[in-house]
């Protein structure tokens, strides 16, 4: 079974046709529908993902590349082109990128302390007869667990605001003393509010509740609308 590069769908290998293949509206319009189906399917992926042509001008932009390239981050979109904010940084991707036009994958680590991340950059082309390429840019996380990613697992498991706020934290690496320092009340309440968080997620301890989060789907929450 093979699929249609066009369409997606699964076709029945057939004997080579003497004519070139049908591309009349109908089957231009299921492509583009296609298109946009995958566009927003991207856009619900908490990866950040770039999409280079050969000439390393941006295809396409996910929801969370667009959220991730901020000021804080060492990427930055100027019109069509993805440039380093430092000049090292530059070096580094152009030397991935120039890797990925011959096929090669690459890792590379941007920025500098808070800032910095990790971007794989992931060759990719089409069947031989366009000779296409592109390159996928994968942006890696800044953080173990993302905000939204928390509040979503909150939402889902019926957590108070507080418990949400406490939640974030021991995401963040904090200890409950930390915690209850940060939030202003006594390390018995949040060892309350832990043992409630614990509750209602099953969690069996604090390391296995932030593990918990850390691995959920990389989805992104519809608390973003």
């Amino acid at each position: 079974m093979f699929f249609d590069i066009d369409t997606l769908v699964p076709v029945a290998p057939s004997a080579p046709a003497a004519a070139t293949p049908y591309r009349g509206p109908e089957r231009r319009s299921a492509a583009a529908q296609n298109a946009r189906w995958l566009a927003l399917m991207l856009d619900e992926i908490d990866y950040g993902m770039v999409l280079l042509d050969g000439r390393v001008q941006v295809l396409h932009i996910n929801h969370a590349a667009r959220a991730e390239l901020d000021g804080d981050h060492p990427l930055c979109l100027q019109g069509r082109e993805l440039r380093a904010a430092r000049l090292q940084d530059q070096l580094m991707l152009q030397d991935a990128l120039q890797a990925a036009a011959r096929g090669l994958r690459r890792l590379v680590t941007l920025g500098e302390r808070e800032s910095r991340v990790t971007v794989a950059a992931v060759p990719l082309a089409l069947p031989a007869a366009s000779m296409a390429q592109a390159t996928l840019l994968l942006l890696g996380k800044r953080r173990v667990c993302e905000r939204l990613s928390v509040q979503w697992f909150a939402r889902s498991h019926a957590l108070t605001p507080a418990e949400s706020r406490v939640l974030e934290a021991l995401c963040q690496g904090l200890e409950p003393r930390d915690v209850a320092e940060q939030h202003g009340v006594a390390l018995a309440t949040v060892r309350s509010q832990i043992g409630s968080i614990r509750s209602k997620t099953g969690a069996d301890s604090i390391r296995d509740l932030v593990r918990r989060v850390a691995v959920l789907p990389p989805m992104v929450s519809s608390l973003r609308n």
